[in-house]
This record gives C-alpha cells, structure tokens and sequence, in this order.
C-alpha cells in the first residue's frame, strides 16, 4: 500500500525547484534526523529509489564497534596469551573494568566491591599479581600493536619517556624508599617515601601528523630503591647493596626500555622500518642514556644551560708531532651564551602547542659535540626563546623560561624536533590522570611481585581506555550531553569523560537499558541518549556483570 503524495515546483526567472513532500508517518517510523543526507537514484521512468548514506542499525542484530565497552574488551580479548588459563584472563577483564569503574580510593578493596564480589573469597584475586600469572609486557605488547595501528602511514614512531613516584606509607613495601618530592620547592626540596617507576607512551597525532596528538602508555616498569644496609653490616650485604643500586639505576633501566622499544617496533609489521623518535627530560640527558642510542632511533633531550660544548675537529687543531689525536675542538658556545648572542639570528617555527598553532623563535646550531654523548656523536643544538602569555586578558605580559634541546640526528627536520618535544608534555598529564583518576599506586600491597604487576595492570587498564575512545569516538563526540556551562566544544574528550561514558555503559547494563550509541536518536539536554523501554534478548552469555549496588555503597559508605 503506497502513501500518495504530489511534486510541487518553484518556477522562477533562472531556475527552477522542484519539491516532494516526504509523509511524516514514513519519516517517523524511518528514524529520520534532520539535515540528513540522502541520495536519489533512476531505476526507470516509473520508479524513483531513495538510498540513505547513514542507515541505523538493525535492532535484530548486534551492535559491535560502537561502544567503549566493546572496544575495552576487544582489547582485553587480544591479549589472552599473555595470561597462563583462561580464567586468569577473565578475572583480570573484571579488576580492569572495576578499576575504571570505581568511585572511591582505587585499593583492592574498593576494585573487588565494585566488582560486586565482597562477599566472596579474595585469594584468587591476589594471587593473580602476587603469582604473576600475567606477563606484564606481553599485555602493553598487545597495546602498543593497537596504538600503532593509529599512526599515520608514513613519519618517524614519535614516543616519550618520564619517571615519577608513587607515594606509600608502609615502611616494609618492597622496593620503596626515600625519594626527592617532585611537588617540593626547587630552593627547598623535601623527602618522601614513594615507589619509582619509568614509563614509555606513544604519541598518537589526531589528524595532521604536526597538529595535536594524544599519548598512549605502552611500557611500564618499576625501578625499586635498594636498601642501604647498616654500616656495621657485613661486606657481602654491602656488595649486594652496591650491586642492586647499580641495576635498579633510573638512567640504566631507561635505556633499556628504549632499546628493547627500538628492537620490538622493528620487529612489528606495522611499525618495520620507521625510525624511532623519544623525545626526554633533562633526568635522562646524560651518558647512560646518550651514549647506547641504538641505530635507527633518533634521542631528543633537554639540556643544561650552561653546558659545555665543543665544535668538531679540526686538521690544524692536531699535533704535528707524536700523540693522540684531538676528539673534541674548540669551545663552542653554551645554550645560554647562543641563546643571549646576537648576531645569531632568530627564526620562527610555527608549532601546534595548547590548542593552536604558536610560531617559536629558535636559534639552532648544528654538528656540535658534548662530552657526555661522547666524540663520535655530533648533536644539534636548538635554543627556544622565551614565550610571552598573558594569565588573563586584563593581565601584564609574562615570559617563560628558555628551553634548551639537543638532538642526536642533525639533519632532522627543525619543526618535527621541537613539536616531538612539545609533545612531551602529555605524558605529565597521562602520569596524573593515572594517578588521580584511575587509581595508580593506592593498592597497598606487601607482596613482591604484587607491588609491581598491579600497577602495570592499572597503566594497561588506562591505555585500553584511551585506545578505545579513539575508536568509539573518532569525532571526539561522546553519547553523554555536555553540561549546561561549557560555552564551547572541548578539543578531545578528556580521561573523566571516558570513565563516566564507562561508567554509562556499564551502569545502563546492569540496569537493564540499552546504552549503545545509535545514529537515528537525537541527542536533548535533559536525557541520556540510548536509553530505550524495550530490550533485546541477548542469546550471548555476558562475560562480565557489572555491580552497581556495591559501587555506589562502596564510594558513599
């Protein structure tokens, strides 16, 4: 039974327009949305077809790939051969979510309660990280795999690499000690005691290749302090000291993470025959570091500005006589001394920074040498000038401090070297989102093996997120409306807005409602898109059955 309707046309002086109206009882059991995009196609004289580009998904079968929790899971599916049964690999998909989930302190407690399990045994739930039954690299392997299959097609493999602490008060946690408190005051600096780890993200650019990009952790690894022994203790607990300090040496463990780094993207088919790119701070610029960068990877580092330098050597700088040859030539200026020479001109690289792009003035001097780095490794030296900003718009002009980079690839492009750099910054804002929101370093464990395969577990827990965002919502557009206040769209959908679509979906599922995104449902201020009254029978058994009830007693009690 067809709907008749009538072809009206708008003649005017150069044009025509012809006009069909659509029946309103057809576009609403359609599921049309305004400004939709449709396409018409001739099959004959006698019958005119109307193919939409957009179509909603069918409610008789299964939405894949549109949820972030799909995504999570997917994900934790990818790595079961890092786990040693299948269970273990099911137990860990629960303490991810849970760990993404919960509302209040991030402990074990709070992750088995909003795992909704408090009122069973624990043991199997501990022994997971206190028997290693998970192989933590195997798991940020799988990770790092994902996150590359987001790079461009072509450029270097930008990562970048930082330590911190995890602050803890028991006194016998292994591994833990007294660490400088990076919050202190420079002038007075003040102890704590903490937990050391170094961790390794992969910058992911959103679009352009110089535009902004988000980083994705892909290594992580705990550097245990040693315990300085008595000094009446006998000389083997002190050789045993010396030798765990020199093993467990921030500068030594993260020169091996960017060589095995090195060596495990060669080996990758997606990442085969790219150069890697690790952008640092002044804590690893030094010899350690500098001095083992494997072939094919390219070290960016933050100076000193009063570092010594040299130029290369010249024939005449030699001896005539007998004697070793010169390894290094004559002084070259320091940082601070380019930085204030004016005869060096300036030149402005334009660098996307803090939501736009900003021109840096730049001063660059080219096959230097630095006896850390040793003679046999010419370095390119680029001065930052001063940025001015202002804290608000009735505010004095302000400066910031001069950054001052050297680079193991001379020839490198100027504007990929400083925008690796400035990329660097988002690792800061993994760390504290790991720290803040997801929960790194609040389970207080006693255990060996525990202290470093939960926080692992936790990182991994948070890449997995921010992969799956990025898939669930490759247009930064979550299913969640904003709130009322925000005056405008937010450049990327931040770690909160991720744990509370999370959340959403998780929350809705236990409830009974369907919360998967749909492209026919119009989004309103004053209720949550997808929620539906009639829910579809799911013949799949459900890997995992969200709590709600003790979430919430958990946070609020």
């Amino acid at each position: 039974m067809g709907v008749p309707t009538k072809v009206q046309l708008i003649k005017r002086k150069s044009s025509q327009q012809w006009y069909i109206n659509f029946p309103a009882a057809i576009a609403q059991a359609m599921d049309f949305v305004r400004g939709e995009v449709v396409e018409w196609h001739i099959e004959d004289r006698a019958t005119l077809a109307l193919t939409r580009k957009e179509p909603p998904p069918s409610l008789l079968k299964k939405k894949t790939g549109q949820g972030l929790l799909f995504q999570i899971e997917r994900m934790i599916d990818s790595t079961h051969s890092a786990f040693k049964q299948e269970r273990n690999l099911e137990r860990a998909r629960r303490l991810v979510l849970s760990q993404l989930a919960c509302l209040g302190r991030h402990t074990m407690t709070g992750v088995i309660c909003t795992s909704g399990r408090q009122f069973r045994d624990w043991t199997a739930d501990y022994r997971l990280f206190s028997e290693e039954r998970f192989d933590k690299d195997a798991v940020l392997g799988e990770l790092r795999k994902e996150a590359a299959g987001n790079l461009p097609d072509t450029g270097p493999v930008v990562c970048v690499m930082d330590d911190s602490v995890m602050r803890k008060k028991g006194k016998k946690i292994p591994g833990t000690g007294q660490v400088r408190d990076p919050l202190s005051l420079h002038f007075r600096p003040n102890l704590i005691w903490a937990q050391r780890f170094i961790q390794v993200s992969m910058m992911v650019p959103s679009g352009e290749e110089e535009g902004p990009a988000r980083g994705v952790p892909i290594d992580f690894i705990c550097a245990p302090l040693a315990r300085k022994p008595r000094r009446s203790s006998s000389p083997e607990s002190w050789e045993q000291y010396l030798l765990l300090k020199e093993q467990n040496n921030i500068s030594r463990l993260g020169a091996e993470r960017i060589k095995k780094l090195r060596s495990e993207l060669a080996s990758d088919e997606l990442t085969a025959g790219r150069p890697l790119w690790v952008a640092v701070d002044g804590r690893f610029t030094n010899t350690r570091v500098f001095k083992e960068v494997p072939e094919g990877m390219v070290l960016i580092g933050r100076l000193r500005a009063d570092s010594r330098l040299y130029y290369l050597p010249c024939p005449e700088d030699n001896p005539r006589g007998a004697g070793r040859k010169r390894s290094y030539g004559k002084r070259a200026p320091t940082p601070d001394e380019l930085r204030k020479d004016e005869s060096v001109p300036w030149q402005d690289v334009p660098i996307f920074a803090a939501g736009k792009v900003h021109n840096f003035r730049v001063k660059v001097l080219s096959g230097v040498l630095w006896k850390p780095a040793g003679p046999d490794k010419p370095l390119l030296l680029v001065v930052i000038g001063p940025l001015y900003y202002r804290p608000s718009k009735k505010s004095n002009v302000l400066y910031r401090d001069p950054a001052y980079l050297v680079c193991t690839d001379p020839g490198a492009p100027l504007r990929k070297i400083i925008q690796a750099f400035v990329w660097r910054w988002e690792i800061e804002v993994n760390i504290r989102d790991e720290k803040q929101l997801v929960g790194l370093g609040q389970a207080q464990m006693r255990n060996e093996n525990s202290v470093e395969s939960d926080p692992a577990l936790v990182v991994a827990a948070y890449s997995m997120l921010l992969l799956a965002g990025m898939k669930a919502f490759p247009n930064q557009d979550c299913s969640l409306p904003p709130p009322r206040w925000r005056k405008k769209d937010k450049p990327r959908l931040s770690t909160q807005d991720l744990i509370n679509e999370l959340r959403f979906e998780l929350w809705g599922k236990a409830m009974g409602v369907d919360t998967a995104p749909a492209h026919h449902m119009v989004k309103t201020k004053g209720n949550f898109e997808g929620f539906r009254c009639a829910t579809l029978v799911d013949q799949k058994p459900e890997k995992y059955t969200p709590q709600l009830t003790s979430a919430v007693l958990y946070a609020t009690g």
